[in-house]
């Protein structure tokens, strides 16, 4: 799956210590979370999202640490 504002895939980082998460911007949060909610995935949206030097505004969407990265990333990578 690809952001509609930057083009890019979407990847899911692991590094960290709360477990993998996911940077996006605003605009793709909804059709990312129908995408989660269809596959199980627990998930929850940070509140706070913030806009550097007018860039979109990009929040982080968490999965715990009990979550597979690695399956997270496969659904993000096999989606339209």
């Amino acid at each position: 799956m690809v952001g509609v504002t930057t083009s890019k895939p979407l990847r899911v980082s692991a590094d960290g210590t709360a477990g993998p998460y996911l940077m996006l911007p605003l605009d793709d949060v909804v059709r990312v979370k129908v995408l989660l909610d269809a596959h199980g995935i627990y998930h929850s949206v940070e509140e706070d999202a913030i806009s550097i030097d007018g860039s979109p505004y990009i929040t982080v969407i968490d999965f715990g640490l009990e979550a597979d990265a690695d399956r997270i990333q496969s659904i993000f990578d096999s989606a339209q």
